[in-house]
């Protein structure tokens, strides 16, 4: 009896989880639409976001350019505002993700502990657009600006 209790909480776990990761609106492929974009020289230019359920983690893989050379990252963690590493961009170590409302995160980026850029992205209500406002510092010290602007796929 108890390990049928056991079993059925563990499962309920399990699919509030899941149901929780599969509502949120960044979740799912999203292509970089160059033309409502302003991507500042020198930052990194993603292609392709996939934001994905890994566990009750989330996964964020990027595939993009920075000087025109390409760049693949990864980043696992949850959106609890903490510290994750980053893989794959040398200009960051960690990523951190939270939470402000339904449709916006809030985002930092850090090098060696220090933010070098942070911002907003937010999905639009229908959950088709997800665009992100940053402001940092490039490698050279130069404050930089960016908007992208994604579409679901």
């Amino acid at each position: 009896m108890k390990t049928r209790t056991l079993f059925l909480s563990l499962a309920l776990c399990f699919i509030a989880t899941a149901v929780c990761l599969a509502q949120n609106p960044n979740m799912g492929t999203w292509k970089f639409n160059e033309a409502k974009s302003k991507v500042a020289a020198g930052l990194m230019k993603n292609s392709t976001l996939v934001y994905e359920a890994q566990g009750d983690d989330v996964k964020v893989t990027s595939d993009g350019t920075r000087d025109g050379k390409p760049l693949h990252t990864e980043w696992t963690g949850k959106f609890d505002g903490k510290d994750y590493p980053v893989t794959g961009d040398p200009s960051v170590d960690t990523r951190a993700y939270s939470k402000v409302d339904d449709h916006t995160l809030a985002v930092a980026s850090k090098k060696d502990g220090k933010v070098v850029m942070s911002g907003r992205i937010t999905v639009s209500a229908d959950g088709m657009t997800r665009t992100g406002h940053m402001t940092g510092t490039d490698s050279s010290g130069k404050k930089v600006s960016s908007t992208a602007v994604y579409d679901k796929q």
